[in-house]
């Protein structure tokens, strides 16, 4: 064998080396025309880079092989030039398909590797999306939502008093995302129920899916930058451990406020924390006044050492700070228009509501519930965090309750005010309290639409009894109603109809044995509505909740009745049956 390559491959590599052909004829001692013939007929000059490499790695590899004894640096120099073979063949398969992964077949794993990274890392947004949400937050805020903006860098504590639906639940979820994003700090929502703090969630879900086109994912809610998101009840045990900027929501109708209090403060101790209370007021006897009105404060204080706090409409309206160094602000629903939020008819409100109710709703009025047949003690008793409590109901189900029994109660509206359905969840089994487990609130006059959300309610539930209050615009959602369910009972007030209703609720309510989810305020207000009174003739004691043809309120209260009203007295055991009547005709006194 011997090293000399052939004529021709020699020719052609000298010549990719850069000698001419004459020269390269006069070194191999041929004749000019038999090397110029082979430059044009193989295509010396057309042929790519890769190939000169190639044909010259190529002949040398030829050479350390034919190398009947090889050292050391021979055997490296083989393994280079095995390497530089394989990478060109990668080029000319690179040229052929343009794939990467021709050219380094590690970019597959390592791909794989991002794609599974980026799998793993959950609520990333980038910097031009944070920016969008920073520029979609500051967008179309109301007056007042700008002056907590701007008292949120200013103190540490907010409290807030505010008129309902101004849109404060969607202004601090919004808030609080916007500082977790920037600042990567954490942010608690507390709420009276677990159902309630997840209002705040689905707020910034669908705020950044609007926006950015991301879906936020889990519960709680972790960002890239490490700042998470917690979604909690009045649950003390689960909110112990964390800590951040705490926003407490409707703290007013918390039960054992100011307990309470003690754990959610402690989550915020470090000065760095903010806290944010904000609330519709509730009633002057809940432990939330005191901590309003600063009587908290001034508690175990020599009276030398006490302080006067101003929490008058007139002092707070444009926010003040107090000698408890909390900044409080009252927002009624006149403020909130005067500061650009157009979405409330007032006029039409005030014709919906009684003078006292919309003090209290609208007004950031507390309550007297001195004049309420429900008082607020036993009404609070029977709120519960439905999540925690209630294993069996699945709200986002199909079937929530599988195949128990519900009953439901209908309220139309009257002239003026809402219709309301309330679904009831009775006792049977292990449950012994009768559960308020959905409600649903109407507008308008629509007997149809009302009548089909009703329809789709005996799709979900397995219904066992209807009640419909036939006074007035009631009468055509029964008649709908019973085409598809026969057994709607008709309830026709009276005196003695009304009066049995109240009577019955009374009596379940007072013994704790109504449970209803902490987030549902509004129940509260309706049954506090209700009150003692005369009928027109002055004979017979009556209940009303301040409502007439005019005006209008208590519906969710009237609805669930309706419904409990399937609780007939003659259903008592006959043994207990007579206690239980002088219990109810004691409460009537």
């Amino acid at each position: 064998m011997t090293d000399a390559p052939e004529p021709r491959i020699e020719a052609r590599a000298l010549y990719w080396q850069g000698h001419g052909v004459a020269e390269i004829a006069r070194r191999l001692g041929m004749a000019y025309g038999t090397v110029d013939a082979w430059k044009r007929r193989d295509g010396w000059d057309d042929a790519p880079i890769v190939a000169r490499i190639d044909a010259h790695v190529e002949m040398r590899l030829m050479q350390l092989i034919a190398l009947p004894e090889k050292s050391d640096r021979d055997l490296a120099e083989i393994d280079q030039i095995s390497k530089v073979l394989e990478r060109t063949a990668r080029i000319k398969a690179f040229e052929v398909t343009r794939k990467e992964l021709d050219l380094n077949p590690n970019i597959e794993k390592r791909n794989a590797g991002k794609k599974k990274k980026a799998k793993d890392e959950k609520n990333v947004l980038t910097p031009e999306q944070v920016q969008d949400l920073i520029d979609a937050f500051d967008y179309g805020l109301y007056e007042y939502q700008r002056r907590w903006l701007r008292a949120k860098g200013q103190y540490r504590v907010r409290n807030i008093q505010k008129s309902r639906q101004i849109g404060a639940t969607w202004y601090f979820a919004r808030e609080a995302l916007i500082d977790a994003i920037t600042s990567g700090d954490n942010q608690i929502f507390l709420s009276a129920s677990k159902a309630q703090a997840h209002v705040f969630r689905s707020y910034i879900v669908q705020f950044v899916l609007d926006v950015t086109g991301v879906e936020l994912k889990g519960s709680p809610i972790t960002l890239w930058n490490g700042a998470t998101l917690y979604f909690l009840g009045t649950n003390s045990k689960t909110a112990q451990s964390y800590h951040g900027h705490v926003y407490l929501d409707e703290y007013a109708w918390i039960s054992k406020f100011l307990e309470f209090r003690k754990v959610a403060s402690a989550m915020a101790t470090h000065k760095k924390w903010r806290l944010t209370y904000f609330s519709t007021p509730s009633t002057i006897g809940h432990q939330s006044y005191e901590f309003w009105s600063g009587a908290t404060f001034n508690k175990g204080r020599a009276r030398a050492d006490q302080v006067d706090f101003d929490v008058s409409h007139q002092a707070l309206r444009a926010g003040l700070v107090g000698p408890d160094g909390q900044w409080r602000h009252m927002v009624t629903i006149h403020d909130a228009a005067a500061g650009g939020c157009d979405l409330f008819d007032i006029a039409q409100l005030l014709r919906e509501y009684n003078e006292q109710d919309f003090r209290n709703l609208f007004g950031c009025e507390w309550v007297d519930d001195a004049q309420s047949f429900f008082t607020f003690a036993e009404l609070q008793a029977c709120m519960v965090d439905s999540w925690d409590v209630w294993g069996d109901f699945t709200p986002g189900d199909a079937r929530p309750l599988g195949e128990r029994p519900v009953w439901i109660g209908y309220d139309p509206s009257r002239s003026r005010d809402n219709a309301s359905v309330v679904v009831i969840s009775p006792p049977g089994g292990n449950q012994v309290k009768y559960r308020l487990v959905e409600k649903l609130t109407f507008t308008g006059s629509d007997f149809q639409a009302q009548a089909e959300a009703i329809r789709k309610l005996t799709l979900k539930y397995r219904v066992e009894h209807i009640g419909i209050d036939v006074t007035g615009m009631g009468q055509g959602v029964f008649e709908m109603v019973k085409v598809f369910y026969p057994a709607a009972r008709a309830i026709t007030y009276s005196v003695e109809v009304k009066s049995r209703m109240v009577l019955k609720a009374k009596h379940l309510i007072s013994r704790k044995l109504v449970e209803f989810d902490s987030g549902w305020t509004d129940v509260i207000s309706a049954f506090l509505s209700i009150r003692k009174t005369m009928t027109a003739s002055g004979r017979q004691q009556t209940f009303a909740a301040s409502r007439s043809d005019e005006t209008g309120h208590a519906d969710a209260a009237w609805a669930a009745m309706h419904a409990l009203d399937r609780v007939h007295f003659d259903q008592f055991d006959t043994d207990t049956a007579p206690a239980q009547r002088r219990g109810f005709m004691e409460i009537f006194g």
